[in-house]
């Protein structure tokens, strides 16, 4: 049967192949050989994927030295044909309009029960082993996971989609054509909302808005640093950065206006602009505007009843080491800093994903609350 089969499959004649070794299965489908050339016949028919499947399992149950030397061939050459398969579709996807523009690929969570599937998925992808890959996926909220050329981007998003592992990409241009105003102050909240802001240019003007316009909340906190001395194990000084405080940052995002109106407690001018009811809590002599800015906060958090977001600590933590890789993207974020912070823009990058992601213009749907 064996012999019969190969000759079919030495004609093309597949058809007849599949007939045989239908016959063959039905009277000895333990038979070691009968898996073999199934694996033949799938590697015949360009079923590459399901012929080394087909050959690792012959491989792990059997005991003919012979047999297992030609699952070990056929696994290296089903290989070798997916290798050269995945370089064609990369050499594809980066010959297309504007692939050679940056790009960003995110990783999206995996919950506890498709872990498994969406490392194998990754693991194949990316050519790895499993154990690492199911290390790489985020268990909450997105990841950042590769920059580059945007065909490239493009096509791991749909290859690990494929592979049933959720990710998706975003072109940098988009990120960076956003429009972000920065609130200075509220002007009033009653009965109309209207703000005092900055533009990109740093030119003041005024914005009306119903919170009902308000789409989403991204929220963050963007650590400040000072730089101390200290001293090492060899007792010789040593100069060194220190988080100092947290710097809250809240953007309002209004995507039939396509522009975010970014508030920042450190920014905000409570002395221009402070139009909530007065609080009995908040004494009128307090030194410190927390207690003014949590009152807003709070008010702002009671009048939007949209999709909240705030996990930007652990997608920042693990975006800053791209930040260098891409070109620059202004934050709009005017912190007093001694010196740049990757944190600023990691803050955009993640607000501005959301943005793109609610508004439809990436591969895939937008994600859910975190």
């Amino acid at each position: 049967m064996q012999d019969v089969i190969a000759a079919a499959l030495a004609k093309q004649d597949f058809r007849t192949a599949a007939n045989l070794l239908q016959q063959w299965k039905e009277k000895d489908s333990k038979n070691p050989w009968l898996l073999f050339m199934i694996g033949q016949y799938q590697e015949a028919t360009e079923r590459w994927e399901s012929a080394e499947k087909t050959y690792l399992k012959l491989l792990r149950q059997a005991a003919n030295q012979k047999l297992m030397g030609q699952a070990r061939q056929g696994i290296q050459r089903v290989q070798a044909q997916l290798a050269e398969a995945r370089e064609e579709a990369l050499e594809t996807a980066r010959s297309q309009p504007d692939s050679q523009e940056p790009g960003l690929l995110c990783l999206e969570p995996v919950q506890a029960d498709h872990r498994k599937t969406a490392a194998q998925g990754l693991a194949k992808v990316m050519q790895m082993d499993p154990y690492t890959a199911r290390l790489q996926l985020p268990s909450k909220g997105w990841r950042l996971y590769r920059v580059g050329a945007l065909g490239e981007m493009q096509y791991y998003s749909q290859a690990l989609t494929d592979a049933q592992t959720p990710a998706f990409w975003i072109k940098h241009a988009d990120l960076k054509a956003l429009q972000v105003f920065r609130i200075q102050y509220f002007r009033q909240v009653q009965p109309q909302t209207e703000v005092v802001c900055q533009n990109a240019n740093g030119q003041l003007g005024a914005i009306a808005f119903a919170w009902t316009e308000v789409s989403q909340i991204v929220t963050g906190q963007l650590p400040l640093f000072e730089s101390v001395v200290d001293i090492d194990e060899w007792r010789r000084l040593k100069r060194k950065e220190r988080t100092q405080d947290y710097a809250e940052i809240i953007d309002l995002h209004f995507h039939q206006r396509k522009c975010i109106l970014r508030l920042c407690d450190r920014t905000y001018d409570f002395r221009q602009g402070n139009p909530l009811p007065k609080d009995n809590s908040i004494p009128d002599n307090a030194l410190s505007t927390r207690p003014h800015w949590n009152a807003l906060v709070a008010y702002i958090r009671d009048q939007v009843k949209a999709p909240f977001h705030n996990g930007f600590t652990q997608f920042g933590e693990g975006a800053l080491e791209y930040l260098d890789l891409l070109p620059i993207l202004n934050s709009y974020i005017n912190l007093p800093r001694t010196e740049p912070s990757n944190w600023d823009p990691a803050f955009h990058l993640y607000s501005g994903l959301h943005f793109l992601r609610y508004a439809g213009t990436s591969s895939v749907a937008a994600e859910t609350s975190e």
